[in-house]
């Protein structure tokens, strides 16, 4: 027997899901009518699973989300019903894989689902978050404040993502040049001078170091490329994997730098998190399981697990997140204060504020400290290898001047 996803109204006016199992959708309908319930929809189980396994790993770009949202809050706010708004949104979506998604989710809420389950039905191509913001806004009758707020919320962790791959991008540059220069120099430049050196029988210790290292890549490099690729290989499915990633995770937070960096942004996330899933109407336990989503250090993640289940057995928030024990002191006492006056939702957004602040701050200290690192040692990298290939020409020339014979 095959398991029915179904939506019934009951007699006494109530909408319910439930899960049945039947040998068909048309003798499982027969039964419930039969029982006095009005059927709004039924769905094979495993019909809608190959779907949504068909449609994984297909996100939606980021810009057509937002615009999509933005849109749908306006139609909203103007007084058009939701099936009609979605209509329209979904004819002008040029977007193909949003506009696929927007016609499925148009023929659940034509069935009678409502639209945070038509949503949750499109599996991972919808944020957690986001269906949750929507389902409050429908228990709440303000989904277009809610579309509103969650467009407000995407928007700044967007541009926290903006401003650390901005911060990193020169860092990255200039890392990239070091490798180039290194290999030219170790591959092209350095033989051919050393051909120059062959007589000589006193070279330059430096010299020699810098020679028998060229030397070695060139005479090796049959050997060196199979090996860094493998190493390259095994290191990317390393971090790819469950184990490889917590402990690059971990690795993470302990550098000076980088590690308090990692928990300022892991707390503003959650921050604004929980204060547009509160602003929506959710309880503070429902909020803080959807917006542990946005905890991606899988560390600080594990750490996290004890917050909900200390908050299920009826602790402060706050008590609950010290015991974690990697949220900043100033955050717990800005929420303690926040729930202790019963202003946690705009606490929580004051919370988020503070820590992007802190974070601009941070992101620039380690900008700081980077570059000039990587041009130090990318001015020592060049001056070592000009000293290499210089010094025995000077010394030559000093020793011709003195009338030495040359070694």
């Amino acid at each position: 027997m095959a398991e029915f996803t179904c939506r019934l109204g009951t007699a006494g006016g109530d909408v319910v899901t439930r899960t049945l199992e039947a040998n068909a959708e048309r003798e499982l309908r027969v039964r419930l009518e039969r029982e006095g319930f009005h059927v709004f929809s039924i769905s094979s189980k495993t019909e809608k699973s190959s779907v949504l396994s068909g449609r994984a790993a297909k996100r939606v770009k980021l810009t057509d989300f937002l615009t999509y949202n933005q849109q749908l809050a306006a139609l909203l706010r103007a007084g058009i019903p939701i099936l009609q708004s979605i209509q329209i949104l979904t004819k002008r979506q040029k977007n193909e894989t949003l506009r696929i998604l927007l016609q499925d989710v148009e023929e659940r809420i034509k069935n009678g689902e409502a639209l945070s389950d038509a949503f949750a039905a499109q599996g991972d191509s919808f944020p957690r978050i986001y269906v949750a913001s929507v389902k409050a806004g429908e228990r709440s009758g303000s989904l277009d404040e809610v579309l509103n707020r969650y467009v407000s919320f995407t928007k700044g962790m967007a541009e926290i993502s903006r401003k650390l791959r901005k911060s990193l991008t020169y860092p990255a540059i200039l890392i990239v040049a070091s490798i180039i220069l290194l290999i030219v120099l170790t591959t092209f430049v350095i033989p051919q001078f050393a051909q120059l050196y062959n007589q000589a029988t006193s070279l330059p210790f430096i010299t020699r170091v810098v020679v028998a290292i060229s030397n070695f890549v060139t005479s090796n490099w049959l050997v060196l490329l199979p090996t860094l690729a493998g190493v390259g290989t095994v290191l990317y499915f390393w971090v790819r994997s469950d184990s490889g990633r917590t402990t690059i995770d971990r690795w993470v937070l302990g550098l000076p730098i980088v590690g308090p960096l990692v928990r300022d942004m892991t707390i503003a996330r959650f921050s604004r998190s929980m204060s547009t899933l509160l602003a929506g109407g959710l309880t503070v336990p429902d909020a803080v399981e959807i917006a542990s989503d946005a905890i991606t250090n899988r560390e600080l993640a594990r750490r996290s697990e004890v917050v909900i289940n200390r908050i299920r057995e009826g602790k402060p928030l706050t008590e609950s997140l010290e015991e974690s024990d990697w949220v900043p002191e100033l955050a717990l006492d800005m929420i303690g204060v926040g729930e202790s006056s019963g202003a946690l939702q705009p606490m929580l957004e004051e919370v988020a504020s503070f820590f992007d602040a802190e974070i601009d701050v941070r992101l620039s200290a380690m900008t700081t400290l980077i570059e000039p690192a990587i041009l130090i040692f990318m001015g020592g990298l060049v001056m070592t290898i000009l000293l290499a290939i210089y010094l025995p020409i000077l010394q030559l020339v000093g020793d011709l001047g003195r009338g030495k014979p040359v070694q």
